[in-house]
């Protein structure tokens, strides 16, 4: 794909997310989803008019595309968003299996207006006892049995 496609997108995700800020009074985040030069899905940061804090525009765009497509795989798609991804947004993409990030504005742009996610990445760092938020394991034999069922389950789906 040609520099100017990219840019294309890339500029559908920054439009996304300034209408967002000006029409919808979302937070000023778009992402676009393109599979084979054509986009599957598109969305801005929702989590103010849905009550979802997972409602970021990456995420919002990958539940989107995955209905789009009929399937919870975006390999062989990219991702255009308009800011760096947040450590949730990260972990989607990943977990979607998409081929490529391009952003725009970088964390520090976001942590500069107020959208400061450092404290997530320090947090990970952390032993589990000594994160801010207690973290308590509980019931693990139990839980395991569900685990023991994935396993020799032979009609599952992997993902």
């Amino acid at each position: 794909m040609e520099n100017s496609e990219h840019e294309k997108f890339m500029q559908m995700a920054i439009d996304l997310s300034a209408k967002n800020v000006n029409e919808e009074l979302g937070g000023p985040f778009g992402a676009v989803i393109v599979k084979d030069g054509q986009v599957v899905a598109a969305s801005a940061n929702t989590v103010v008019p849905t009550n979802d804090p997972t409602a970021h525009a990456e995420v919002s765009t990958i539940r989107l595309a995955c209905k789009n497509l009929n399937t919870f795989n975006l390999e062989g798609c990219v991702i255009y968003t308009s800011c760096e991804p947040c450590p949730m947004c990260l972990g989607a993409i990943y977990w979607a299996r998409l081929d490529k990030i391009y952003y725009a504005n970088t964390k520090k742009d976001a942590a500069d207006i107020g959208f400061d996610d450092a404290f997530i990445y320090e947090e990970l760092d952390k032993p589990m006892d000594k994160r801010k938020l207690p973290v308590i394991q509980l019931m693990r034999d139990q839980a395991l049995k569900a685990f023991k069922l994935w396993e020799v389950n032979e009609e599952k789906t992997h993902y």
